[in-house]
């Protein structure tokens, strides 16, 4: 089992991360491109979450494959998302889960542990900055470049790896790390944040249905999941959103404003949070 719990916490966060793209890349897109258009001098200009996504179904439309319903333009650079983010997710809630181990060692508490969760999720986040900065920049050019947008066609990119390869050539090694500073600390801050309210979050909601004698199941673990990380990803996005529109300005191009609503974060935070720790519970590691 101690060689099932060592490894077992890296397959449980990419499972986590592969969820969060698959919930979650929509909302992205949408984000970003809000991000973009509506600062662009002479640009396009969204009114809303809903009205972006109701331009970016009409103009990059929809298409069927083999009985499964893709909503193309949602999830474009949908691809270097789920390379990047189920790697990152992996070694995120691995070196989580066991630098949390460690730091508690042999400290008898069961309540969440500011001094433990937050450099835990400091040092995490700050870790799988680096694997996030390249990934994140070829899919925010991706993303910025469909239809729906003003980017020359001549300028567009064929594939996420024509985008990375075109970045190489164009701006060197340092260039696909373009916006890595602003990444660094919108991770480290930001996962300190949500893991802070994942914690007390899930502590308080477990605490008050065993003291109701609720009964105890997977669904009732699936819905404390929901709620904690879809409230963590809340806190996140309003810590560090507008270190998140510097990194999209960076990585794109220069713009001022953008969507300010982190309530975009609570499906793909709860999506990311339940099947890790399902597939923790699965594999038979303690989630204290």
């Amino acid at each position: 089992m101690g060689e099932i719990s060592g490894y077992g916490e890296y397959l449980a966060g990419l499972v986590a991360g592969v969820a969060t793209v698959a919930i979650g890349h929509p909302f992205d897109t949408v984000k970003v491109k809000l991000q973009k258009h509506n600062t662009e001098a002479h640009g396009i200009k969204y009114r809303n979450g809903l009205h972006c996504t109701a331009r970016i179904l009409k103009t990059e439309g929809v298409w069927f494959s083999q009985c499964f319903l893709w909503i193309r333009g949602l999830y474009t650079g949908a691809t270097s998302s789920f390379i990047g983010v189920a790697f990152q997710s992996s070694i995120f809630f691995g070196i989580y889960s066991q630098t949390k181990q460690s730091l508690q060692g042999g400290l008898q508490s069961d309540k969440p542990l500011p001094k433990v969760i937050i450099p835990t999720a400091a040092f995490g986040g700050a870790i799988v900055s680096f694997v996030l900065c390249p990934s994140e920049l070829v899919k925010c050019r991706m993303q910025v470049q469909r239809t729906d947008s003003l980017v020359p066609i001549s300028r567009r990119y064929s594939s996420p790896l024509d985008c990375a390869l075109q970045t190489l050539k164009s701006e060197g090694a340092t260039g696909i790390f373009r916006g890595g500073l602003t990444t660094f600390l919108r991770e480290s801050l930001g996962n300190a944040v949500f893991f802070s309210v994942y914690e007390y979050v899930r502590y308080y909601m477990h605490s008050q249905l065993k003291a109701a004698s609720f009964e105890h199941s997977n669904l009732f673990d699936m819905g404390v999941g929901i709620v904690s990380g879809g409230l963590g990803g809340v806190a996140f996005w309003s810590a560090v959103l507008p270190l998140d529109v510097a990194k999209t300005i960076i990585q794109t191009s220069p713009d001022r404003s953008s969507t300010r609503n982190p309530f975009r974060a609570f499906p793909a935070n709860a999506a990311a949070i339940v099947p890790w720790e399902l597939s923790m519970k699965m594999l038979g590691i303690k989630h204290d």
